[in-house]
């Protein structure tokens, strides 16, 4: 008999060998063999082969009584479910390990504590031959069993292992996926633990989890071993890097959010058989991130190397859901896990489906969006999983948290909604399988969602997902991308929120003509940025405290106005990298400044802020001049050390060709020089001004963006926000329509650009088509006006003779 019969170390394993050790086995050994060498850490271990599987039911005699006790079986009855999958584990836990499968086990292990120490702490990880496929992963249906030491536990551990091949959640999901219980079989991967419990853990995935843009590593993580973000204990840290600049050598971390992190698993004292525990994680520690850039950067470069290493090898893209591990002892960082991305990997590509909510109400809880879908039903709060039996298919699951022995329920559920988790949690990846919305991270649904009462839960509305009292109507609109005409003329889009950008980046456009700074300042910063440079000047406490409070972690003040914005815009900028997308810079009215938090000591009154200090007027004066350096600064953090070189910036409301001349200077002074880098910078034509010297402002701007609104108010005398004089504002008014006229040809004359973002082509076809008559290069419209104004510009151009 070979000496290693049962036995496979990493460094003798490959991908291909997923009969014999598994997927999650077979993967750790592939990077073990291949990535090593590239830099990839990988945990020493080896795998107990399926065939010690085998063999423990051969030598045990149970394999009979095993198909015996999967006979007839209702996966929908969850009493007669658990019933059978105890008497299943009761059987393999009673056969336990035979002695020669044992002596194997020994040897190795003993290698392993050769290597790495005397009674080395190892991972005991249950790896099924039919997992980790590209159309379903078996994520969590087995056992792992962490900070095992020892000969016994290591045996306890074992046995363990195999049995959890039968629980109730791993019976439910093979039925579910149509695989035979008796056509699977399990491995067991034993590998050196690396001691996150005294640093940190997470879940990568190569791609953005709910709406699979493919340009982004997306990394969670939080303190401690990574069970609890797997059981949604903890709602983890976010960070988004841009994969194409970073391949360029740019350091594109886009967008990071700091996660509350309670709690952390950590190893158990000393020689208690409690081999792991939760503890609190201090304050400080909660408010600070658990990686710092340069290890956010190191891990995003381990996943695009492993997702680049899969996708060659089957010469397909193969997006990847990686586990990975940081080393209090060493400081170093390990992949302890990798496979494929099962969820939206295999959407249809060529369909865009948009879930529309048609009313709203009154928000009962609010968390992390998981999915882009709404649902409605009663709510159901299930304390405990014995009390699971009670819930009814299509109610809504309400939770603390929730773990593989729910997911035969799960699956039945109209929507989830969790208290606990991050996007990577347990029933987030659940609910992406299942195609169901969930929204998790929601803090207190439990206390305020109470079972049977109505509620629609929605996930359409960017990041925060949404639970609204009542049953409200919402329906999916679909478009077929397939074989789709592209005009002539740019259809770019108008975006503010960059919690929608990559969803939107879906159907086709040319670009962002308008992306605006106030939501990004409203709904993020929130902070006059003078009161940022200027905290001396605030006498209010109550000021100073929230001041405080938002920009904790912050040193330096203006740091975290740069980093927010700068991180707003980036992920705006990749989304739709390499198309161009034009940022307006800041154009709040006084009175919309002075609303910011500190905002009242730096704002003025005025009878008329619409056409009062605005736009360019302010960055180059002493009131607001250091203010406008923060947003020069975050322009520059996007294109210089992100690398998004797509980006254009605008300047708005700029009333004479001297402000534009002052506003260069002062970008310039901030390191925005025009030209260098690639640099445009377009000006908004808003005033006739513009038109009227549109041939001296083309010696200052790249180009042009008409802004119908303002310039539809400058031109017919009608305050926009007037209600009393609404009907008089119209874009379609003949001396509109000829100044507008007048500002395309000017463009074209002077060689610039020519766009338009402004309200009136999204309201109106046929001032689109007007816009198309006259030779405008870009149209920049409402998201859910593209596609609409797309067909009607097709028509426009054929008509014209423009195509």
């Amino acid at each position: 008999m070979p000496e290693n019969r049962y036995i496979r170390w990493f460094k003798d394993t490959t991908i291909d060998d997923v009969p014999l050790v598994g997927g999650k086995n077979a993967s750790l050994g592939e990077m073990y063999r291949e990535l090593s060498s590239k830099g990839i850490r990988i945990p020493n271990g080896f795998s107990i082969t399926a065939e010690a599987y085998w063999h423990v039911l051969a030598a045990g005699g149970i394999l009979g009584k095993l198909k015996e006790s999967m006979e007839g079986l209702d996966t929908s009855d969850v009493a007669d479910l658990a019933k059978r999958g105890k008497m299943a584990r009761d059987l393999i836990l009673g056969a336990g390990i035979p002695d020669d499968l044992w002596g194997e086990v020994k040897k190795a292990y003993d290698r392993l504590c050769e290597e790495y120490g005397e009674d080395t702490d190892v991972a005991v990880r249950s790896s099924a031959t039919a997992e980790d496929l590209p159309t379903a992963s078996f994520a969590g249906q087995q056992e792992t069993y962490l900070n095992i030491r020892g000969y016994p536990a290591l045996r306890d551990a074992c046995t363990r292992c195999f049995a959890s091949l039968f629980t109730d959640r791993a019976i439910s999901y093979r039925v579910t996926n149509k695989f035979d219980h008796f056509k699977v079989a399990l491995s067991i991967g034993v590998m050196k633990m690396v001691r996150s419990d005294l640093a940190s853990s997470g879940v990568i995935f190569t791609l953005d989890t709910e709406t699979g843009f493919p340009d982004v590593v997306f990394i969670t993580g939080a303190y401690g071993l990574g069970e609890n973000i797997v059981q949604g204990q903890v709602n983890p840290d976010e960070f988004y890097v841009f994969k194409p600049t970073f391949r360029e050598g740019y350091k594109p971390i886009i967008k990071k959010k700091v996660g509350s992190k309670e709690i952390k698993m950590i190893y158990g004292r000393g020689d208690s058989k409690v081999l792991t525990r939760n503890v609190e994680v201090p304050e400080a520690d909660r408010l600070r991130f658990c990686l710092d850039d340069e290890e956010v950067l190191k891990l995003a470069g381990y996943a695009i190397a492993i997702e680049d290493h899969y996708s060659n090898k089957y010469r397909e893209s193969r997006p990847m859901d990686i586990e990975w591990a940081k080393d209090g002892i060493t400081g170093e960082l390990f992949i302890v896990q990798a496979r494929p991305e099962t969820v939206q990997s295999q959407k249809r590509k060529d369909v865009l489906e948009t879930y529309v909510l048609e009313e709203r109400s009154e928000v009962l809880a609010r968390g992390r969006s998981v999915g882009d879908k709404i649902a409605a039903g009663k709510a159901h709060v299930v304390p405990d999983v014995s009390d699971l039996p009670s819930f009814k298919p299509g109610e809504v699951l309400i939770a603390d948290t929730t773990t593989p022995d729910w997911e035969p329920v799960m699956k039945t559920a109209a929507a989830i909604v969790t208290n606990k988790g991050g996007r990577t949690c347990h029933a987030a990846i659940v609910s992406r399988e299942l195609g169901i919305p969930a929204v998790v991270g929601a803090g207190n649904a439990t206390e305020v969602l109470e079972t049977g009462r109505e509620i629609t839960v929605s996930c359409a509305e960017g990041e925060d997902g949404l639970v609204y009292a009542g049953i409200l109507p919402f329906h999916m609109d679909t478009l077929g991308l397939k074989d789709l005409e592209r005009p002539k003329t740019e259809v770019m889009m108008n975006l503010g929120n960059p919690e929608e950008a990559f969803s939107f980046s879906m159907i086709p456009n040319d670009g962002i003509g308008l992306a605006r700074l106030e939501f990004i300042i409203n709904s993020y910063i929130k902070i006059h940025p003078m009161a940022l440079v200027h905290p001396e000047k605030l006498t209010d406490q109550k000021v100073r405290r929230e001041i405080e409070e938002l920009t904790r972690g912050y040193a330096d003040k203006g740091e975290y106005f740069v980093e927010q914005l700068a991180e707003g815009v980036g992920t705006i900028a990749a989304a739709f990298y390499p198309k161009p997308v034009v940022v307006r810079m800041s154009d709040f009215k006084t009175n919309e400044y002075a609303s910011l938090v500190g905002g009242s000591y730096f704002e003025m009154e005025e009878s008329n802020p619409m056409i009062g200090f605005r736009g360019a007027s302010r960055y180059f004066d002493k009131r607001y001049r250091e203010g406008y350096a923060l947003e020069c600064r975050a322009m520059k953090k996007v294109r210089d050390e992100m690398g998004l070189t797509n980006l254009i910036l605008m300047i708005p409301f700029c009333r004479t060709v001297e402000e534009g001349r002052k506003v260069l200077a002062e970008m310039e002074k901030n390191g925005l020089k025009r030209g260098e880098n690639g640099l445009q910078v377009y000006v908004m034509c808003e005033i006739p001004n513009n038109v009227l010297l549109i041939d001296e402002f083309s010696e200052l701007f790249d180009g042009f963006s008409i802004g119908s609104n303002d310039l539809t108010q400058l031109t017919l005398g009608v305050d926009r926000d007037s209600e009393l004089l609404a009907a008089e504002f119209d874009e379609r008014d003949p001396g509109v329509m000829k100044i507008v006229a007048m500002a395309v040809q000017g463009a074209k004359r002077n060689r610039r650009h020519s766009g338009i973002c402004g309200q009136a082509p999204s309201d109106y076809p046929e001032f689109a088509e007007f816009l198309v008559k006259e030779g405008i290069e870009s149209i920049s419209l409402n998201p859910d006006s593209v596609m609409k104004i797309t067909l009607t510009v097709l028509e426009a151009e054929k008509k014209f003779g423009r195509r």
